[in-house]
């Protein structure tokens, strides 16, 4: 990547001697200029009028990177060198490749994402986090971070009380060798509305749980049937997102490591009684509502669980981030486990790094999901909608394609993906499925299609074309330059990702990327009669095509080579 703020600043600097990097900004009308640096913050330390430094500058600073500068009302324009550019985007393009955009990093960073919860189905509400925390996995590995996915399961808690209490009432009503995740979700929902009409329901349920934490033959047994079925329905969900995990494990795993948290917090004198449960007074960090470690029943809770996992985590993998992709509801949850991870005599670098990446909810036109009401979306179900939607639109436009079913599920799932990681993170959105598989407009079927547009004209011409064949020149017009622009900023853009764990610059990127190789098509003839245009034209948009597949890779859609 060329940094041209850095080789202004650096100009600036040989006359000024102070640093003004993060001073200087890029312009966003080209007529105007390509970067911009305003003069009023030097004119205390300088004693001189903005304006007056401005025009001295002007006329001091020369460079064969430049083409020219201008002084405007205290800021000067810098306009740069265009063919320099293009040549030197186009030169560290070539010289990385497969590489292109990739950084060295030597720290860890653990990336929790997914995690739904064993019995229930994998519907659309858990889509967010997987697809979310699934991008933010693959860029920091790009840009070598030891990076290090998590899927830390829901598959301990009251619920599962609930589940075996309704499975000893109902469960000869049930054939579970026939989707059994649905009939699981059935009884949770029965025993749900029975525990809201008699408590005496919602404390059985509540000492199976106990009895299951205590190792009970009859509650462990069920609770492991349920988790494998649960798996093989969540690997079917995970293989047509393209989702693996380096490391899977529930939070029945940190069971048998939460008395060491409940011991540390003891000998630190941090645990107090209230209402016959052990808690953590966090009033002094400025959270009001105290964290509970262990229930007045003495059954354990998810924050004790999450603890554990973060002392097993610091140890195991010595991180540097540790980031829990997990919706907005939960931002009291982590403020207080993180609030009592200062207090489990960890290296302050643990502690700092944990960081909780939260987004919004996607909610139905009539409210929020909610699985012990019944009333959710099944993530299979949308993913098989929209595929089959996708198969439909190729079928009509290209019914002699060899690999229709692939293809389709290319784009089908795309759409799906990218629909989701196009706006902020934090914005709630209602679901609406309609929306969601639409295949114009600023959408992945688009990119898509351009990156496809782009293979096809490559296949019609006969050879690779290599930068030794290119002529700086005969890419200076419109698009063409724009397009450079673009490819260079794209490490920038993966930098932006991960400084904000926002996805969606990557997206809102690669439209502009597809829309701009659009305006570039649809201006010029690539395959130009001229053999120096044609093979300029042909390595450029060479570039466009790997930097919207590896961008849409990162994302979680993969590219089909025909539409």
């Amino acid at each position: 990547m060329v940094d041209f703020k850095k080789i202004i600043s650096s100009l600036i600097e040989k006359e000024i001697n102070i640093d003004v990097y993060n001073s200087i900004k890029e312009i966003e009308d080209p007529s105007k200029g390509d970067y911009a640096f305003p003069c009023f913050s030097l004119s205390k330390e300088m004693h001189k009028s903005p304006i007056e430094i401005a025009d001295s500058l002007c006329s001091l600073i020369k460079d064969e990177r430049i083409e020219k500068i201008e002084s405007v009302s205290g800021y000067l324009n810098f306009f740069i060198n265009k063919e320099y550019l293009i040549k030197e985007v186009l030169t560290d393009y070539d010289n990385n490749r497969d590489n292109y955009g990739k950084e060295d990093h030597k720290e860890t960073v653990l990336v929790e994402y997914s995690s739904p919860n064993i019995a229930k189905p994998f519907h659309v509400g858990h889509l967010r986090s997987t697809v979310i925390g699934h991008a933010l996995y693959n860029v920091y590995k790009h840009l070598g971070y030891n990076t290090i996915s998590i899927n830390h399961l829901g598959d301990y808690g009251t619920q599962f009380g609930k589940l075996i209490e309704g499975y000893k009432l109902w469960g000869n009503e049930y054939d579970l060798n026939d989707k059994p995740i649905d009939k699981l979700v059935e009884i949770y929902v029965r025993i749900n509305a029975l525990c809201e009409e008699d408590e005496t329901v919602l404390a059985r349920c509540r000492e199976n749980f106990k009895l299951l934490e205590e190792g009970d033959e009859y509650c462990v047994g069920l609770w492991k049937k349920f988790s494998e079925l649960s798996l093989k329905d969540f690997d079917k969900i995970y293989d047509l997102l393209g989702v693996k995990f380096d490391v899977i494990k529930g939070e029945s795993f940190y069971i048998d490591k939460m008395p060491e948290v409940i011991s540390i917090l003891d000998k630190n004198n941090k645990l107090t009684v209230s209402e016959g449960a052990k808690v953590v007074d966090l009033e002094d960090q400025g959270i009001k509502t105290p964290c509970i470690i262990v229930k007045s029943d003495g059954s354990s809770i998810y924050a004790t669980r999450d603890l554990a996992a973060i002392l097993y985590r610091a140890r195991t993998f010595d991180y540097t981030k540790s980031l829990y992709v997990v919706a907005c509801e939960q931002d009291l949850a982590f403020k207080q486990v993180f609030a009592v991870a200062k207090y489990l005599d960890l290296d302050e670098k643990y502690v700092n790094g944990l960081e909780h990446v939260s987004f919004g909810m996607y909610r139905l036109p009539e409210g929020k999901f909610s699985t012990r009401k019944g009333n959710f979306v099944k993530l299979e179900d949308i993913l098989n909608a929209s595929i089959n939607k996708a198969k439909e639109t190729i079928m009509e436009k290209n019914p002699e394609l060899d690999n229709i079913d692939e293809v389709a599920t290319k784009v089908g799932v795309g759409a799906v993906v990218f629909s989701d990681l196009y706006n902020s993170r934090i914005k709630d959105e209602v679901f609406d499925l309609d929306e969601m598989m639409k295949f114009n407009g600023e959408t992945s079927p688009y990119i898509q299609y351009m990156y496809v547009r782009i293979k096809s004209i490559l296949r019609k011409n006969d050879t690779e074309v290599l930068l030794k064949n290119v002529k700086y020149d005969k890419l200076l017009e419109g698009s063409a330059y724009e397009l450079i622009k673009l490819i260079n900023k794209f490490n920038d853009v993966l930098n932006s990702v991960i400084s904000k764990n926002e996805p969606y610059f990557l997206s809102r990127y690669l439209i502009k990327l597809a829309t701009t190789y659009s305006e570039y098509y649809n201006e010029v003839k690539i395959l130009s009669d001229d053999e120096e245009e044609r093979n300029s034209r042909l390595y450029l948009v060479t570039v466009v095509s790997e930097i919207l597949k590896t961008g849409c890779n990162l994302l979680g859609i993969e590219m089909p080579e025909r539409m």
